[in-house]
């Protein structure tokens, strides 16, 4: 790794620490089952807080100063992924002009710096900002190539569900379509078209008028007839043959123009909309309909 001023560092082999290892109190007690692990360290505190704590756990030493914008908005980085990781490993935090002799003992001469501590010695290092998937890639680096039991993170819990939501899923379980409707209407217009409320009003709105239709439409409606093209369209897809509903439409489409053409590709695209735009027979139908039109 190469250190601040190009020189390269001894991470991975032998720092002398010894100037900072003079009897040192105890070290930080570790949090609480997954808490996060996030300590400040002065020069009397290093060794028990940093060197001694390393022989059990990964410490990620950073070095900062508050007058360093990269400095302050790296660390913000790093208590962030501590809090993620739920005392899997601990941040170390020095301010470097509170212990100059800490990063002296590094030859750390810019900041901000991160130092990875394993078994009383610097394992792995970066300077600078990075971006943080950047950094928690780099921190999964180093526990798999120095060995280091990584404490499994505690899960996140599961987001809490919105009451409105639940409430719209009652009326809809208990068989009331049309109050399950409203009120997921209503919650789309706070949410906005991108929402899921949104999607439960295009799936509701689809089924209810899917139900409607004569199933026999899919064989008795000509290739031209615009009603029961979108009719056949409908029952196709609530039958689980997407394919074969797009490709209905889309042969509308070739039949058809003017307002005809309109309805039939407007229909199309509202079908599109039940699915997430990646499957494959929507990318494929999409192609399809764009032969069609031009």
């Amino acid at each position: 790794m190469t250190g601040p001023m190009g020189a390269r560092r001894g991470v991975g082999g032998a720092v002398d620490l010894s100037a900072l290892a003079a009897p040192k109190p105890e070290p930080t007690p570790p949090p609480a089952d997954g808490g996060p692990s996030i300590i400040e360290v002065s020069e009397p505190t290093f060794e028990a807080d940093v060197i001694v704590r390393s022989e059990r756990e990964l410490v990620l030493l950073l070095l900062w100063a508050r007058w360093s914008e990269p400095s302050v908005h790296l660390g913000q980085t790093m208590e962030q992924l501590a809090v993620a990781a739920g005392g899997a490993w601990t941040l170390a935090l020095v301010d470097v002009d509170a212990a100059p002799r800490i990063p002296q003992a590094f030859g750390a001469q810019n900041v901000p710096m991160v130092i990875a501590m394993w078994n009383q010695q610097p394992v792995s290092a970066f300077d600078g900002a990075k971006e943080p998937a950047e950094i928690a890639a780099w921190i999964q680096d180093v526990a798999a190539q120095a060995g280091v039991p990584m404490a499994s993170a505690a899960a996140e819990p599961e987001p809490a569900d919105d009451p409105r939501m639940v409430a719209a899923e009652e009326l809809l379980n208990a068989g009331d379509t049309d109050a399950a409707l409203a009120a997921y209407e209503a919650i789309a217009t706070t949410d906005g078209p991108k929402s899921e409320a949104a999607s439960a009003v295009r799936n509701i709105r689809f089924m209810v008028r899917a139900q409607q239709h004569d199933p026999s439409i899919i064989s008795t409606a000509a290739a031209d007839d615009v009603d029961g093209q979108l009719a056949a369209a409908d029952v196709l897809l609530l039958g689980q043959r997407p394919e074969q509903a797009f490709d209905a439409l889309i042969n509308l489409v070739r039949l058809t123009d003017g307002d005809d053409r309109t309805r039939a590709r407007t229909r199309l695209l509202e079908l599109f909309d039940l699915f997430d735009p990646a499957e494959p027979f929507v990318v494929a139908a999409r192609r399809k309909l764009a032969t069609a039109l031009y």
